[in-house]
């Protein structure tokens, strides 16, 4: 419970697909440890663990209402509200900020760092194997979110999840679990190439960036992570850089006490 409920900042950690809650324990640690003179709570969100390949707009009606709860538990009356998100997870920050049930706390929204975050979905992924594994955990689990996040949700692409959720107002080379320019939300060679959703993916970047852009109290930040990975099968298929961000103390103290920390406070 946080030693002061009045005027605290309540930062929210959200996992990513077949997560849980304890993924991002690290980045809460160090955030703790930098500013120990803040008043921080942090919500780690467990309301979505057992459900993250349903449609993702059930999973942000969900978070929604454990925000609601955590809240009204502890008798909250948050000055600030900052996010971060691994992987899924940042989908699902998105939607629910956007979302007209969040509308009495989007004044108080101040940090959100992403952190793998798939915002242009799983298209033009490098990694043949990973494709393969997605298709088959698709259909396996008969995953909404999958199709969703993969542009599979719908024959029209502007008809998709993805799609529209760029339209609300509201990463690592080594990553091929999400494709580094999703991560970073930037046009690749593959997506111009494309006929079908090359231009939808390209709109689609103008309408995450153009508003973040063109407002000056906004401070946008992009970060290469490069991790030192054995080589393994992890590695091949991209494994090992997606789960470093989370479980790499070295690479999360570093991210937290050089750059980040300061964007919290």
């Amino acid at each position: 419970m946080p030693f002061n409920t009045n005027g605290n900042h309540l930062i929210i950690c959200v996992h990513g697909l077949d997560g849980n809650s304890g993924d991002l324990r690290l980045m809460k640690t160090y955030l703790e440890l930098c500013l120990p003179s803040h008043q921080l709570d942090f919500l780690m969100s467990s309301s979505n663990q057992s459900t993250t390949f349903d449609d993702i707009d059930v999973m942000v009606k969900q978070l929604i209402d454990e925000i609601d709860i955590h809240i009204e538990r502890y008798g909250l009356k948050p000055q600030r509200i900052s996010f971060i998100g691994h992987s899924l997870g940042n989908l699902i920050i998105r939607a629910a900020v956007s979302h007209q049930r969040f509308e009495p706390y989007r004044l108080l929204l101040y940090t959100y760092l992403s952190l793998s975050g798939p915002h242009l979905g799983t298209l033009f992924n490098t990694s043949g194997l990973v494709n393969i594994g997605m298709w088959l955990m698709q259909k396996w689990k008969k995953s909404c979110s999958l199709s969703q996040m993969s542009f599979s949700d719908h024959i029209d692409p502007k008809q998709t999840y993805l799609y529209k959720l760029s339209k609300q107002p509201f990463a690592s080379p080594q990553d091929r679990y999400v494709p580094f320019h999703s991560a970073r939300i930037e046009v690749c060679k593959a997506a111009l190439k494309d006929t079908v959703y090359g231009s939808i993916y390209v709109e689609m970047i103008s309408n995450l960036l153009e508003p973040i852009l063109r407002n000056p109290s906004i401070t946008f930040v992009r970060y290469n992570a490069f991790h030192n990975i054995p080589s393994g099968t992890n590695n091949i298929i991209g494994r090992a850089a997606h789960i470093a961000i989370l479980d790499s103390e070295l690479f999360v103290e570093k991210l937290i006490l050089i750059s980040a920390a300061k964007y919290f406070k």
